[in-house]
């Protein structure tokens, strides 16, 4: 299965505001291929000021770029992400920006060559409740995104990457596609001369709130299977 992991950086939010960035990463049968689509457009209107504290992105830093317009990025785009399954954290505002701008050019909108997964709706429903934004599931599955000082498209799609792929997976295969695994497709890792000292381990015991949230999750495994075998009783 091809996903592309998608992010898009804007003028400001509402009718008549323009992409100015977008970033997106390949991912194939759970791995990261290496390959992505970046690239920063010139929006043809004024970028909001609030906006812009956002993403660190001005109209006066676009010109010296020499940016594109969005009709000249739009073939290349739609065939990068087309007949893939977009991966978007909160894909409705996402959608409706690239859809805004492929209407202006007569081009069929995202969802007519592309499946769409939304990543927050996909959050919520795994924990309700919680906060759901792309930090807070960075800190919630121990992803550093420290480097994260302004919001970027490549960056976020990135780094949404990784929380994709620990929310349904359990853990995330950062490995390249092309790079050499066993045969089987599982990676071999020489753990010979590693050495641990037990005694000198620190325990770290869950929070009331991490143990809520493992309870929740073990909720909904039970709501998607047939139930999860560390809750069962032992024969």
């Amino acid at each position: 299965m091809r996903q592309v992991v998608l992010d898009t950086e804007t003028t400001g939010i509402g009718e008549g505001h323009r992409i100015i960035e977008i970033g997106c990463v390949e991912v194939i049968e759970r791995k990261l291929t290496g390959r992505h689509y970046h690239v920063y457009i010139n929006p043809q209107r004024p970028i909001d000021e609030e906006a812009a504290e956002v993403h660190g992105i001005t109209n006066e830093w676009l010109e010296e770029q020499g940016a594109p317009v969005f009709a000249q990025i739009a073939d290349d785009f739609r065939n990068f992400i087309s007949g893939a399954e977009l991966v978007i954290h909160n894909a409705a505002f996402d959608v409706g920006m690239m859809d805004a701008e492929f209407s202006r050019l007569n081009l069929s909108p995202t969802r007519d060559f592309c499946g769409v997964l939304d990543t927050l709706l996909l959050a919520r429903d795994m924990h309700p409740g919680a906060r759901n934004s792309l930090d807070a599931l960075c800190k919630r599955y121990g992803i550093d995104n420290s480097h994260r000082e302004l919001h970027g498209a490549l960056l976020d799609s990135e780094i949404l990457a990784d929380v994709y792929l620990i929310m349904t997976g359990g853990q995330t295969d950062l490995a390249l596609a092309d790079e050499s695994d066993s045969e089987d497709g599982e990676v071999e890792l020489d753990l010979g001369d590693v050495q641990v000292d037990a005694s000198n381990l620190k325990v770290i015991r869950a929070s009331a709130d991490e143990a809520t949230a493992h309870e929740a999750f073990l909720d909904l495994i039970d709501k998607k299977s047939e139930g999860a075998l560390w809750r069962k009783p032992l024969a």
